[in-house]
């Protein structure tokens, strides 16, 4: 490695300037798009957070149903919430000012992805 005998440290700090110069274009990109995800991985994320939401309401309801005897309606009850959460994460996902939210932290700062 290189050591920066400059006491001044002018040497760094211009390092420093140009590697910051470097990134902006990177950074104002992720910011446009709302981050790094793309457009298959938003996709299969949606199609995951359906899925899975409405896997889980008819596990729960046929459980139940299972254990209760009542065979059909926890099954049908439980189905239609999943259902409803699934639609509900995926609105959360996709709506528009999610983007604004994700790219923005509470600071005005970059917020987690």
């Amino acid at each position: 490695m290189d050591k920066d005998n400059d006491p001044s440290g002018e040497s760094f700090n211009r390092r420093l300037e140009a590697a910051r110069e470097r990134m902006k274009p990177r950074v104002t990109a992720e910011h446009d798009t709302g981050g790094t995800m793309s457009d298959l991985g938003l996709v299969i994320r949606s199609g995951t957070e359906l899925v899975s939401a409405l896997v889980v309401g008819v596990g729960v309801g046929w459980g139940l149903d299972h254990w209760l005897g009542t065979k059909p309606w926890f099954l049908i009850v439980f189905s239609l919430l999943g259902g409803v959460a699934g639609v509900l994460n995926v609105w959360r996902l996709v709506r528009p000012d999610a983007i604004s939210t994700k790219a923005d932290g509470p600071d005005g700062g970059p917020g987690r992805l």
